[in-house]
């Protein structure tokens, strides 16, 4: 099983891939999980919006879209980021870009283990994992 990195309608160069997914794999047996296959897809604000606006009928800029196909405990999906929108995340919270586009593929991953956002209890303990493993990253 593997994690590909791709990019679509954007000109990015990604640094670390091995390291990144040594991490992204660690934090999945963390979680007891098993990596199954992941593409992680770096694009552009507009492509993510129209992805945004056909599948989840969201008119908003995001910085992540998940499309999860996990089965049990092997974890597989679709991670489409916003390139655009992380650097942009980065500005406002005054943080460094990789930092940003770190916390952004683990956020991305987690869901893919279950865990949500959308409730104040599940942001809290998503925020605090992806935290954990922001620690991890070497």
């Amino acid at each position: 099983m593997a994690i590909k990195f791709y990019t679509s309608d954007v000109s990015f160069n990604l640094k670390n891939k091995r390291l990144i997914k040594n991490w992204i794999d660690n934090a999945i047996v963390n979680e007891a999980k098993i990596l199954g296959d992941i593409s992680i897809i770096l694009c552009s604000d507009e492509f993510l919006l129209k992805l945004n606006q056909d599948f989840l009928q969201h008119d908003t800029f995001t910085d992540i879209i998940t499309f999860d196909n996990t089965e049990g405990i092997i974890i597989a999906g679709e991670l489409y980021i916003s390139i655009d929108r992380v650097r942009e995340n980065a500005t406002s919270f005054t943080i460094d870009f990789n930092n940003e586009l770190l916390r952004v593929i683990i956020h991305g991953v987690l869901h893919l283990c279950g865990y949500g956002d959308k409730k104040p209890n599940e942001i809290k303990k998503i925020r605090e994992k992806e935290d954990f493993y922001l620690g991890t990253f070497n």
